[in-house]
């Protein structure tokens, strides 16, 4: 893994090569996530973002999580999943439940409304998935993506205490 070298000897340029991987990341991956937020606000008259709640809160058990596992699970701040979860308690979809364990901490439950919306859209947005990555991709690609992914992840969540994360702001 490369480390950063001392501030002292000065930024590391990226070499031509660099910025040309760079550059083709940042433009696919905003033109893949323009992609899904109009197939889904097309579909479903909702964003990506959203859509990925509701996915994460299917596969909960009972359907349901603490916010701030589901703030984790998203890697979005608190605020943004509470802008996120009012809009979709107001659809009809979620619901919150106060947890009785913690009077601070809620739920948020899926609605059988949410599931039924989300079991109408997964075929189209597993279809628009697919058409624009899955498909222009070989196996060994897809395996190497997934790899590289992975990899940057990692780097990106670190695991000590105090870390400055998405779902801890």
């Amino acid at each position: 893994m490369n480390k950063a070298p001392d501030s002292a000897a000065g930024p590391r340029w990226l070499t031509a090569e660099e910025q040309y991987v760079w550059r083709a990341y940042l433009h696919a991956t905003t033109l893949l996530e323009d992609h899904l937020d109009r197939q889904l606000q097309r579909d479903a008259g909702m964003p990506h973002v959203y859509y990925g709640l509701l996915v994460v809160l299917a596969e909960a058990p009972r359907r349901r999580l603490r916010m701030t596992e589901l703030a984790m699970q998203a890697k979005i701040t608190r605020s943004r999943l509470s802008h996120a979860i009012a809009r979709l308690e107001k659809n009809g979809w979620v619901r919150r439940e106060d947890c009785p364990a913690d009077k601070r901490g809620q739920f948020a439950v899926l609605t059988d409304d949410g599931a039924e919306v989300l079991r109408r859209t997964a075929p189209g947005h597993v279809a628009a998935v697919r058409q624009a990555l899955f498909d222009r991709l070989n196996p060994e690609q897809q395996k190497a993506l997934g790899e590289i992914m992975e990899i940057v992840a990692e780097g990106l969540q670190p695991k000590e205490a105090g870390a400055d994360l998405p779902w801890l702001r």
